[in-house]
């Protein structure tokens, strides 16, 4: 069974009861934390414990994606868990400078007991077990970003992470039986998609279900959702594909 269970939703900033972006990717065997937004480690730990982690994958280096891995850091190094083998964690390069300047130490080698740090590039595949990751360059205005394919069982996730319209997203989402897809702002921009720009991506793509989610604070979820013609990423919500 491939399943999305949705942790997170919230942009830029966690807000009561809704954590920022996180989702629990479970396909071909694997378990993949998909993004680590603030508030989405609680969530997690309503559906899964991280030692059944296979891999956490990060789609950016915003806050609001990535926070709560300082958190799941604590608890693997500190919180007395069962041992596992350190999480692999896909993210682009400049995470493991941003664990090194949180920490106020040289390097990031002292996260390698518990987290095994592996950088994204255009075009990056791993194989977790029958689930393949592909990752893509998108375009978010600047700062590194990726989004994800996710196949397994001849199933496929397809993940905006947060971007503008773009052609790498395209080919992600092609024939894609779930598109996840961030419908942060109201108005076209170079940083985001607006609801209308995400249910344009499912149409020309024929992808399967359109979810949306990351709306930012100018929109509400039903507005979003309505002009996407999608359903919104409500916490908790498992969607199987």
């Amino acid at each position: 069974m491939t399943t999305l269970t949705v942790l997170g939703n919230a942009a830029p900033y966690p807000q009561p009861d809704r954590p920022c972006s996180g989702y629990l990717l479970r396909a071909g065997g694997a378990s993949v934390w998909v993004d680590a937004g603030p508030g989405s480690l609680a969530e997690l730990l309503r559906h899964a414990e991280l030692a059944e982690l296979d891999a956490v994958w990060l789609s950016h280096l915003h806050l609001d994606h990535i926070g709560d891995l300082l958190n799941a850091y604590y608890a693997l190094a500190y919180g007395e868990l069962p041992a596992r083998a350190p999480l692999p964690v896909y993210a682009p390069a400049g995470l493991a400078d941003r664990l090194a300047g949180f920490f106020a130490q040289p390097d990031a080698g002292f996260v390698a007991d518990v987290l095994e740090l592996h950088a994204l590039s255009d075009g990056h595949h791993v194989q977790l077990k029958e689930l393949t990751l592909l990752s893509r360059s998108v375009d978010h205005g600047g700062p590194e970003a990726y989004g994800l394919r996710a196949t397994a069982d001849g199933r496929v996730l397809a993940y905006s992470g947060d971007c503008t319209p773009c052609a790498a997203l395209d080919e992600l989402a092609a024939d894609a039986d779930l598109l996840l897809c961030e419908a942060n702002d109201p108005v076209p921009n170079a940083f985001h998609h607006t609801p209308a720009q995400a249910g344009s991506l499912a149409g020309r793509c024929g992808v399967g279900e359109l979810v949306v989610t990351h709306v930012g604070p100018s929109l509400t979820p039903e507005a979003a959702s309505a002009e996407a013609g999608a359903v919104h990423a409500e916490i908790g919500a498992t969607y199987t594909f």
